[in-house]
C-alpha cells in the first residue's frame, strides 16, 4: 500500500475515512523524490535526474516524472497516440530508443495541464515494464517507484495459531510472527519446526513483493496456493525468512480459537503502466 494505492487514505478502497461531513473528491498528490533516479533501456542510461517528482493518484503506485532536460537527446519519439486522463487532460505517448532496444508506449507526458498541476509541465514518465531497470543512485529498485508511505512492522507473539486442512493439523504454534504491512490485514508466519512439511506440496508459482522479495507457494490437499514462504527474504524482513504463512480462504486458520477470514481489498494487480509486480523483473534481469 501507499498513499493512494490499496487501502491507503487517498486510495479507491481506503480502510479508514476522513472526518469530514462530505466524502473527499478524488485527490492527486505530488511531491519531490529528493533522490537521484536513473532509467536504463538496453545498454544505455536514458534518463538521469536529481529533480524527479512523484505523482500519487488513486489506484496507482507512485509514478516518477523526469524533467525533459534530464532525458537523453534523441531517446523519445512521439507516437501520435493521445489518451485522456480524467484529471490532468490529454496524454501524449512516446516510443523510446537506445542503441540496442526500441520500445513502444514507453513514456508519456501531459499535453495541456490545468494550472493547479503545473508542477508536471515539461516532465515525462516512463512505463515501468517497458524499461529494463530503474535505479536510485547505484542501487536498483524493482516493482515500482519508491513509496514513502509503505512500511512493514514485524512483531513476535505467544498467541496460539492453528492451521487445519479438514481433520489434518498443518501447523500448530504458540510462537507465530505477525507481519503488519501498510494497507493489508496482518499476516501470520509460522516457524518451519511448527509446520507439518509433509502437508506442503511445492508449486511452480512465484510472486514478487518489492518489500519482501520472491515468494514460493505450496498446495495443501486440494487447495492451490494455500501457503507461501520467502526462502530468501530481503534483509528488511529477515525475521520471516523461510517461515510459512497460510491463506485463510484456502485452509482453516485459527488465532486463539477464532477462525480468520480473508479480508476484502487484499488482492494485488501485478501489471500496470506504473508497476511490474511479478517475478519476471527479478528472475530475468538480475544482472541488469
Amino acid at each position: 500500500m501507499g498513499l493512494a494505492w490499496q487501502q491507503g487514505p487517498l486510495g479507491l478502497q481506503s480502510a479508514g475515512h476522513f472526518l469530514t461531513p462530505e466524502p473527499l473528491p478524488r485527490l492527486l498528490f505530488v511531491e519531490p523524490l529528493r533522490r537521484r533516479m536513473r532509467v536504463r533501456l538496453g545498454d544505455a542510461w536514458i534518463a538521469d535526474s536529481e529533480d524527479v517528482v512523484l505523482l500519487h493518484e488513486p489506484g496507482r503506485y507512485p509514478v516518477a516524472y523526469f524533467p525533459h532536460r534530464d532525458v537523453s537527446p534523441g531517446v523519445l519519439a512521439e507516437e501520435g497516440r493521445v489518451t485522456e486522463h480524467a484529471d490532468l487532460g490529454p496524454v501524449r505517448w512516446f516510443s523510446a530508443r537506445s542503441p540496442t532496444r526500441d520500445v513502444t508506449r514507453a513514456a508519456w507526458q501531459y499535453a495541456s495541464l490545468p494550472d493547479h498541476a503545473a508542477v508536471l509541465a515539461g516532465r515525462v514518465a516512463f512505463a515501468w515494464r517497458a524499461m529494463d531497470a530503474f535505479y536510485e543512485e547505484d542501487e536498483r529498485i524493482v516493482g515500482h517507484a519508491a513509496d514513502f508511505y509503505h512500511r512493514i512492522d514485524i512483531r513476535s507473539t505467544s498467541r496460539h495459531l492453528l492451521v487445519r486442512d479438514g481433520k489434518r493439523v498443518v501447523a500448530d504454534t504458540v510462537r507465530p510472527t505477525a507481519l503488519y504491512e501498510s494497507g493489508f490485514a496482518p499476516r501470520w508466519y509460522v516457524p518451519r519446526d511448527d509446520v507439518d512439511d509433509t502437508a506442503l506440496r511445492p508449486s511452480d508459482r512465484r510472486t514478487f513483493c518489492p518489500y519482501k522479495g520472491l515468494a514460493s507457494y505450496y498446495r495443501i490437499g486440494d487447495h492451490p496456493s494455500a501457503a507461501w514462504s520467502y526462502p530468501d527474504a530481503w534483509a528488511e524482513v529477515e525475521r520471516v525468512r523461510n517461515y510459512v504463512s497460510f491463506e485463510p480462504d484456502k485452509v482453516e486458520v485459527y488465532l486463539d480459537g477464532t477462525r480468520l477470514h480473508l479480508e476484502p481489498g487484499q488482492s494485488v494487480i501485478a501489471h500496470g503502466v506504473d508497476r511490474g509486480l511479478d517475478a519476471d523483473e527479478i528472475l530475468r534481469h538480475t544482472t541488469v
